[in-house]
């Protein structure tokens, strides 16, 4: 209980910081807070805010966000209620609580579907735009989601439990109080999907195991009848998918999931004969022998890491053709992978089941050779200080959910404060955080709007491809520009609430599509802007941050002011018609704005020398650097080395000679291979702690 009391502390104190520093209220700042959590936990695709409460005769109606159009998701409908409570000491809630509030979120569904209440409601306010997205959309609605998030703590089932029907529509609620935010965000682990297939499910799978008794990853072959499946993926959806980044882009190969549709439709007892199957994973399973093979009657932590786009077309069938499922059969091949070896081995599962596939950003995961190189910068790095400061930071980058409060945690309470100093949580980033600006410099402000899932898978695509193609430009030099655009972000989140022009919503939206219009204007310039100098700082200086916010301005015009037919604001800001509009903007930016510009040209040049100090190295500079780092930091290097098929005999032999330098010391030519094969290390996300971090101090200029 300490340990959650003092989760809920620092929780509060986060949201309260950005209280003070936005002007935004508590209630808006810890929505956007959590919900954030649930996206990385793909709880939802995205989450919108809309916070509204009135009355009906006799109703309570409430509503304090959504998890977008139902259109988009697979036909599921979310919809959110937010309880913040500013103590200490969080309270207890019970079944009649959750009851209730899930009662008032129903009564706002029932009520968006009735016209007279639709017009009773200001057509420029978010829940007009709320309400009239659930109306359009009720014809595409195949269940309805009711999701508490709340610091309060709830004892009971909270996981996609059956609550009833609307009309025909089946409704489900899941509970993310404090202690299921405190275990996900704490320990860096997954919320564990147990399928009880025996139960829950209709029945076991029949299986053959297919691996030998010897072998680390058990192995079965199963099958799964159509309606079971269906079944399963609706009650858990994109969770069963995210080992799996294809999930999120698998969506739309139109005519891969017609011929599956088409299938279940006209031979669905063909479909064991025509379909692939599915390949997936799995923490532990439980099964019992049945004569010719086993029955799998429980898998822990599922995941289907290949075959998203069979399982979602047999749960589009559960409207189209319901009858036809019954008459369908999937093989499965299951990995039982224990959670420890799941980082290391399930990507590969998922990369060789995919590859018949060229879409590179299924091996997009979070041990790609790109997050383990952007983690090793992150670790090693030191920013400069900020302006008026004297202490040197790091950007922290949480590759993999939880990082940075797993290793908070296992610091007594000295090393703990050093490290807090070091790595300030207003600089901790993640992969989503790192899609969203990378994307929205990149000038494409439509897609980052769809949400955080889709966003990265965006971009996963994108890197995914580039680093095939080429992985040189990912330097550090690459790294401090993206903590540069991280750092023009954020202080526009800060800054947008506080301005007169704000319109009370939407502020994400506008941040992205103003940064792109300002990117989009310097380009037309042949200009780029100077993130070397934001680097530098630490900070967007006061003149840039204007004509940021001037950009800003100009967008928050057009995304409050959709095109005819569009009455949903937020669905508004996820079109390119809209970013159209955006860009052809003529927006007067003053004198100011050149200040903060450079030829492309010098910024390459830039990154040029940026590579040129981290690869140029003398003979005598390499020795000198093994010998500085120690015969023991090479044995651990080489100890790591030793079980990754990257490195060679040969790197052994060169790492083994550094180790024993005390007996001898390695020659010239043996100490540049050694400061190569430490280089190849750091890029897969070696990362030594007891190494004393490389610390550079630089002007307040830019240096090139």
């Amino acid at each position: 209980m300490e340990h959650l009391l003092e989760f809920n502390k620092d929780l509060l104190d986060e949201i309260k910081q950005d209280v003070e520093e936005t002007g935004l209220t508590l209630e808006d700042i810890a929505f956007d807070r959590l919900c954030s959590t649930l996206e990385a936990e793909a709880e939802l695709e995205t989450s919108e805010r809309c916070s509204w409460t009135g009355a009906a005769p006799g109703k309570t109606l409430r509503i304090d966000g959504h998890g977008g159009d139902p259109r988009e998701a697979e036909g599921v409908l979310s919809v959110i209620v937010s309880e913040i409570f500013d103590r200490n000491q969080p309270p207890s809630l019970n079944a009649a609580d959750a009851k209730k509030l899930f009662g008032h979120l129903v009564n706002f569904v029932a009520a968006s579907r009735r016209q007279e209440f639709r017009d009773s409601l200001h057509v420029d306010t978010p829940v007009f735009g709320t309400a009239a997205m659930i109306a359009a959309a009720w014809p595409s609605v195949a269940k309805v989601k009711l999701i508490l998030v709340t610091n309060g703590i709830y004892n009971g089932r909270t996981d996609a439990v059956l609550a009833g029907k609307i009309g025909e529509i089946p409704v489900t609620y899941n509970i993310w109080d404090l202690s299921r935010f405190h275990r996900v965000e704490t320990t860096g682990s997954k919320e564990k999907i147990v399928v009880k297939f025996a139960e829950e499910f209709g029945g076991a799978l029949p299986a053959l195991p297919a691996s030998g008794p010897e072998t680390r990853f058990p192995s079965y072959l199963a099958v799964i009848r159509g309606s079971q499946l269906a079944n399963i993926f609706d009650k858990w959806g994109a969770r069963l998918l995210e080992s799996n980044i294809r999930s999120f882009i698998q969506a739309r190969r139109k005519s891969v999931n017609d011929g599956i549709r088409d299938t279940i439709k006209n031979e669905p007892e063909m479909f064991f004969s025509y379909n692939n199957g599915l390949s997936a994973t799995a923490d532990a399973v439980e099964t019992e022998a049945d004569g010719t093979g086993v029955r799998i009657l429980t898998a822990r932590n599922l995941q289907i890491v290949n075959g998203g786009q069979t399982t979602a077309s047999l749960h589009a069938a559960l409207k189209h053709s319901p009858e036809n499922l019954s008459n369908v059969h999937v093989q499965i091949k299951l990995t039982v992978v224990p959670p420890d070896n799941s980082e290391e081995v399930v990507p590969f599962i998922s990369k060789y089941a995919n590859s018949q596939n060229r879409v590179n950003a299924a091996d997009f995961f979070s041990n790609h050779p790109f997050h383990m190189r952007m983690e090793g910068y992150s670790r090693r790095v030191y920013a400069p200080p900020a302006q008026g400061g004297s202490r040197q930071t790091r950007w922290f980058y949480e590759r993999a959910r939880g990082q940075y409060q797993v290793e908070r945690s296992k610091l007594g309470a000295t090393d703990r404060r050093r490290f807090d100093a070091e790595h300030p949580k207003p600089q901790l980033f993640t992969k989503t955080d790192l899609a969203k600006v990378e994307l929205t410099f990149r000038k494409m402000p439509d897609t980052v709007s769809k949400g955080a899932q889709k966003n990265f898978a965006a971009f996963a695509a994108d890197i995914g491809q580039a680093w095939a193609a080429s992985d040189k430009k990912y330097d550090e030099s690459w790294f401090k520009r993206l903590v540069a655009k991280l750092i023009i972000f954020r202080a526009l989140e800060k800054a947008i609430p506080r301005q007169d022009w704000y319109p009370g919503g939407y502020r994400a939206n506008i941040i992205t599509h103003g940064i792109a219009k300002l990117v989009n204007d310097v380009d037309e310039r042949d200009k780029v802007l100077d993130l070397d100098r934001i680097w530098n700082e630490q900070i967007v200086p006061a003149g840039l941050l204007a004509c940021l916010l001037t950009a800003c301005e100009a967008a928050a015009d057009v995304i409050t002011d959709p095109d005819s037919g569009i009455r949903n604001i937020t669905e508004w800001s996820k079109k390119q018609a809209c970013w159209a509009r955006v860009s052809r903007l003529e927006v007067d930016y003053g004198d100011d704005l050149d200040e903060y510009l450079i030829a492309p040209e010098e910024a390459k040049a830039a990154a040029r020398e940026g590579r040129r100090e981290e690869a140029m190295i003398s003979g005598i500079e390499a020795q000198a650097k093994v010998i500085e780092l120690g015969g023991a930091f090479w044995g651990r290097l080489r100890d790591w080395a030793a079980p990754n098929r990257s490195f060679s005999l040969k790197d052994d032999g060169i790492l083994r000679a550094c180790s024993q330098q005390d007996r001898r010391l390695p020659s010239e030519k043996q100490c540049i291979l050694a400061v190569d094969i430490l280089g190849r290390a750091r890029d897969e996300g070696y990362v030594d702690e007891q190494e004393t971090p490389r610390i550079r101090i630089s002007g307040g200029g830019r240096v090139h």
